[in-house]
């Protein structure tokens, strides 16, 4: 018998997070991470990557990550390797080792063959070859890092390499769905027997002047011009909105056949019981208005769960602060009970007033939260929450904190390109 047949010799279909690796603006950490979503302590700040009036954009907040030192979380690699790596690079791959820590899935664990590794992001390294094409890094070509540094799957296959994953390693880059259908590939290695463990995740690294500008010339109340008060200036489901503010950084799930981890007496934060996504084939730029598209998505991860809409404890929210957006999700939860007076819908919040708007990640982020609100009993609120749109008067949580079981939860994401995915989380059976 090898070290490794334990493992792979059992089927179990219930798949369980693990790990979670944050690197996220102020958080480096998933306790930190907990903290910040949960006692909602907004990571958006003022805006300092570039200057708003100097490129001619109304734009003064983000979230921003600074002071990164990837030693800690890469011990073993080499300042002669990193040297080769952009930052964005190595923060990912900070992500994917601490993700592995986190898990308590060390060397020997599992089958290298039978570890993957995957990613979403929307855009990959823009900022590097934006330096590039600007010229604002003259030596940008000048050694052979720069091949590593222009490829979006690069933080995978290096992450792969760091953590000798041999089994499946790309990366997906589908907008803001990315990060759910991420889930949902692994989901499939790991059912199938193809895999034991998967470390799946997101990166983005959006905050540069020509992405502030693509979001603004789709018109007012899309990227937020909040000046005064940067930690305000995402507030969903609110009549004051004024859209989003951009974020960066990366997440990463350790996920695994439950089986494995109660062998090896791993602790679990949450099952991930389904995901299901969806083309609409329709709009766009603009997702279904009337709710019923997005309900039927629910509905198709939730049988796929073996679960109903009335078992549904709570949903995460794409919740970007645009109109649009946070319409829409309503008008979902009213088309998936439609006997229900809005008092007495399932409570909804969304994380991007914490960290901004991070688009390939940010499916991501929402199944590490939704995971950690599983795993410690508690909801996390909505904040900067002020009037409620009239069409979005129900639960965002808004008090801060709240104890709750939480047997049930569904993560949901929208993306140009009329899609939806959600993420079916539930408590560890």
């Amino acid at each position: 018998m090898t070290e490794f047949e334990r493992i792979t010799d059992d089927r179990d279909d219930r798949i369980v997070v693990t790990g979670i690796g944050v690197v996220l603006p102020n958080t480096f950490s998933v306790d930190t991470f907990w903290t910040n979503v949960s006692q909602g302590r907004s990571q958006v700040g003022r805006l300092t990557r570039f200057d708003g009036a100097e490129a001619g954009l109304p734009v003064h907040a983000a979230a921003e990550i600074n002071g990164f030192d990837h030693h800690g979380f890469l011990p073993e690699l080499t300042d002669a390797h990193a040297a080769k790596y952009s930052r964005e690079i190595l923060i990912a791959m900070s992500a994917v080792a601490e993700a592995r820590r986190d898990a308590g899935l060390g060397d020997g664990v599992v089958d290298p063959r039978r570890l993957g590794v995957i990613m979403s992001s929307s855009r990959g390294p823009f900022a590097w070859w934006r330096d590039v094409l600007t010229g604002a890094d003259p030596n940008a070509f000048g050694d052979k890092g720069a091949m590593f540094r222009g490829l979006p799957g690069c933080p995978a296959t290096l992450s792969a390499i760091y953590n000798g994953a041999q089994g499946l390693v790309t990366t997906v880059s589908n907008a803001c769905v990315g990060g759910h259908q991420a889930i949902q590939l692994a989901l499939g290695e790991l059912r199938s027997g193809a895999a034991d463990a998967m470390l799946v995740g997101g990166h983005e690294f959006p905050i540069v002047p020509e992405v502030a500008a693509c979001y603004r010339a789709m018109g007012h109340g899309v990227l937020s011009s909040e000046r005064d008060e940067p930690s305000r200036a995402v507030r969903p489901y609110s009549a004051c909105r004024e859209g989003f503010a951009l974020g960066e950084g990366s997440v990463v799930l350790c996920l695994e056949r439950a089986t494995a981890a109660e062998a090896r007496g791993a602790r679990v934060y949450a099952e991930i019981l389904s995901a299901a996504s969806l083309n609409e084939a329709a709009h766009p730029t603009t997702m279904d208005l009337t709710g019923k598209v997005t309900a039927s998505v629910i509905e198709d991860a939730l049988t796929a769960a073996g679960r109903s809409a009335d078992d549904v404890d709570y949903f995460c929210a794409h919740g970007t602060a645009t109109r649009y957006n946070d319409i829409a999700e309503s008008r979902a939860l009213r088309a998936l009970y439609p006997e229900r007076t809005p008092g007495a819908l399932p409570p909804l919040s969304s994380n991007k007033p914490i960290y901004g708007h991070t688009f390939g990640l940010a499916g991501i982020i929402n199944v590490a939260a939704t995971s950690l609100m599983v795993h410690h009993r508690t909801l996390a609120p909505t904040i900067n929450f002020t009037t409620p749109d009239p069409e979005c008067d129900h639960d965002h949580v808004t008090e801060g904190a709240r104890e709750a079981e939480v047997d049930l939860a569904v993560s949901m994401s929208f993306a140009f390109g009329s899609q939806t995915a959600v993420v079916a989380v539930g408590a560890p059976s």
